[in-house]
């Protein structure tokens, strides 16, 4: 009888495929899904918000150094009582008034630091919300990539079921045929059950990433497009670290806000120091006065108005306020050192970031060169391993340790594909000069016109582009093994072996 053969593992994931329900093949492209995320996401939204009150709030110091401008009117009826030793009389005096006056300042140098201090509100607002819309180009291709990869997790997986379920028929047979021991059909029993754990856990962790996709880019049943085969990551340009640490020192958003701050604490000093200098404002006002029936300080009964227009000059100046001007400029000047130190903090917070993230993609980088050969030499061994099983010099825990090598290191090749592609917009972020417009060299990354290609067609059963290694793997030729001749199984009966003689007991003489 012929000793079966596992199938390879390309025809292991063929026949995945054939059983698999395959998902739509288009897909929602990366851009296209942060669009989505723009007009969704609820931090993101709440961030414009904050931008749009910022503005708000900026706007209001300009009313300081702004004409004010009032109305008034007044109505109001004095009785009046008069008295005297022979006489008493009363006399009553409605009065309706009505004024407009208006007031220029014409030197208040703690309205202008405010002023001056809202202009940099406004670039502070700026800076934050761009630091909110990188933030929201990194969620979303997180988000998306970490689909992509539970799907490849998934496949694989899947896959793998597949070829540990071969090799434990396989064992099974041998062992009934007398070739193998129990023991390969225990070890293969043992991986297979592993392994459909494993399938759970994918499953799972697919249903997560999806549903956290879906509810930041706000809409459901979201499928995106794989990467294309081959898969060409791009490149860093430029490939100088110090580089990318001047641009960060030179655009970064949170070193231009901690810059700004810094320059409104040194007008907060200004205004505070202005507590000691004098104001001047210019006056203009016209009211009218109408008295029906006289004035109390008249002695005519008819009617008195008045027509009254001022114009003039209002000049104030503090001289005493109990030691709070000081103490209110030692407090301002304290607190432009914080904002000095934090603008230091933040640039070698920002150095550093931008630096873990260069090394990070190179390393990335060169990990997926690395994985790349070793999927080619895991699978190498893998046939080898099948082939010494065929011919007795292996036995099936071999098989299944390759088996397990490939399809980990496939997974790790898809992830740390991933993680490269991510890492070119990390940088960015962490140098701050990462913007929408990046997102098109990823996208570009992707199967073309939301189609994937055969090989990285999206679907939770077949491992996409990502998991396929450019490196050529030789594919062995597995020769069929004739059968193992059994001789028949006829031991002789066993001998019994003839007890000792019992011993002999010498008594001795007694004296």
């Amino acid at each position: 009888m012929p000793v079966p053969r596992p199938l390879p593992l390309s025809a292991a994931l063929a026949t995945v495929f054939a059983a698999a329900f395959a998902l739509p093949a288009h897909g929602q492209s990366l851009i296209e899904l942060y669009d989505s995320a723009r007009g969704y996401d609820a931090t993101y939204q709440g961030a414009r918000a904050q931008y749009d009150a910022s503005l708000a709030r900026a706007a209001q110091a300009k009313a300081g150094i702004l004409p004010s401008v009032g109305l008034t009117a007044n109505a109001s009826a004095t009785q009046q009582e008069l008295s005297t030793d022979n006489l008493s009389a009363s006399r009553g005096f409605p009065t309706q008034s009505a004024g407009i006056n208006a007031t220029q300042p014409l030197y208040r140098p703690a309205n202008w630091a405010v002023y001056e201090q809202s202009k940099r509100q406004v670039d502070i607002a700026q800076a934050t919300l761009t630091i909110a819309e990188q933030d929201l180009v990194v969620r979303v291709s997180q988000a998306y990539f970490d689909v992509l990869s539970a799907q490849d997790s998934l496949a694989l997986v899947r896959a793998q079921k597949i070829a540990v379920a071969e090799q434990l028929a396989s064992a099974k047979r041998n062992f009934e045929v007398g070739t193998s021991t129990i023991t390969d059909s225990r070890e293969a029993q043992a991986r297979y059950d592993l392994v459909v754990a494993q399938e759970i856990t994918a499953e799972n962790d697919l249903q997560v990433k999806r549903i956290a996709l879906d509810q930041l880019v706000g809409r459901p049943g979201t499928n995106p497009t794989p990467l294309a085969a081959p898969v060409v990551l791009p490149a860093v340009v430029p490939d100088d670290m110090n580089a990318w640490v001047t641009q960060a020192e030179a655009v970064h958003p949170a070193i231009q806000q901690a810059q700004l701050g810094l320059d409104v604490a040194k007008l907060e000093v200004d205004k505070a120091k202005a507590g000691h200098k004098p104001t001047l404002d210019a006056q203009l006002g016209y009211n009218a006065t109408n008295n029906p029936q006289g004035t109390s300080t008249s002695t005519s009964t008819g009617r008195v108005n008045v027509r009254a227009a001022s114009i003039g000059v209002v000049f104030n100046l503090p001289l005493f306020a109990g030691f709070a001007t000081e103490n209110r400029i030692k407090e301002t000047l304290a607190l432009e050192e914080q904002q000095r130190q934090i603008l230091e903090s933040t640039r070698r917070s920002v150095t550093q970031a931008t630096r873990t993230a260069y090394l990070g993609l190179i390393s990335g980088a060169g990990q997926v060169k690395a994985l790349e050969a070793a999927e080619a030499s895991s699978q190498s061994a893998l046939d080898a391993n099948r082939l010494g099983y065929q011919v007795g010099v292996r036995i099936n825990i071999d098989v299944l340790n390759s088996q397990s090598q490939l399809f980990q290191t496939k997974r790790d090749l898809a992830v740390a594909r991933y993680n490269v592609l991510v890492g070119n917009l990390k940088l960015r972020q962490a140098n701050g000069t990462l913007t929408s417009d990046d997102l098109t060299n990823i996208n570009n990354t992707l199967a073309t016109n939301g189609r994937a290609s055969v090989a990285s067609e999206a679907s939770p059963y077949q491992p996409s582009a990502a998991t396929q290694s450019p490196v050529p793997v030789p594919q062995n030729t597995i020769p069929v093994v004739p059968p193992v001749v059994t001789p028949p199984f006829n031991p002789q009966p066993p001998t019994m072996p003839v007890p000792p003689p019992p011993p002999v007991i010498v008594v001795p003489p007694s004296r």
